[in-house]
């Protein structure tokens, strides 16, 4: 257990900001989840919106330091490839 001061201030801050990062990741997975559900299940337009949802959700995690801009950038490429192609094979 911290024993001075600043470690147990250390400790409060780094619970607030965990809980503040895991909010971010959360919502992040969730809209992609849901978008993956809507592609599967062929309401493309609707998958459109999660996909953008996902994409804002994973800007602000990036900006916020959340996770790295670069995981961020990879999981939107995949998310929108995933969804051109769904779309492609509907056609």
């Amino acid at each position: 257990m911290a024993n001075t001061e600043s470690a147990k201030k250390r400790i409060r801050q780094t619970k607030k900001r965990t809980a503040s990062n895991r909010q971010y990741r959360s919502s992040a997975r969730t809209y992609i989840k849901k978008a993956n559900r809507l592609m599967t299940e062929g309401k493309f337009d609707e998958a459109q919106e999660a996909a953008n949802e996902a994409y804002k959700t994973l800007d602000k995690a990036a900006r916020k330091s959340v996770i790295h801009p670069r995981n961020a950038s990879r999981r939107k490429g995949r998310l929108m490839a995933a969804l051109a192609a769904a779309q492609q094979t509907q056609s």
